[in-house]
């Protein structure tokens, strides 16, 4: 339900833009990133870790241990790298001003 309240939301302001945010989407002093780059590497990543753990879980199911040990420590290292890059890209471009309050809230939910 909150993804669908968070859709709502970005839905209604990119579709019918309020004076506050300048009548304008995205509003004006918003940086707005290349999908080619950091966006495009953020979904590569975790397909690949995905890969990685289907790869842990079959090594540790035909009993090779030190494989699946390695298929792990890939999994971790592309969520530490995925991690990086998020906080990259929030320092980047920070979300729209009606947005923040859902990253303050989301915790609590």
């Amino acid at each position: 339900m909150f993804l669908f309240a968070l859709f709502r939301a970005s839905s209604h302001s990119s579709l019918a833009p309020t004076v506050e945010i300048g009548g304008i989407w995205p509003p004006k002093g918003i940086a707005v990133l290349d999908p080619r780059e950091i966006p495009f590497l953020n979904t590569l990543i975790p397909l690949s870790s995905g890969a990685a753990v289907t790869w842990a879980h079959h090594a540790i199911l035909v009993g090779k241990e030190k494989r699946a040990v390695y298929a792990l420590v890939a999994t971790v290292s592309l969520a530490l790298v995925f991690t990086a890059f998020q906080g990259m890209e929030y320092y980047q471009a920070p979300p729209p001003p009606q947005f923040r309050i859902v990253f303050m809230v989301l915790p609590f939910s």
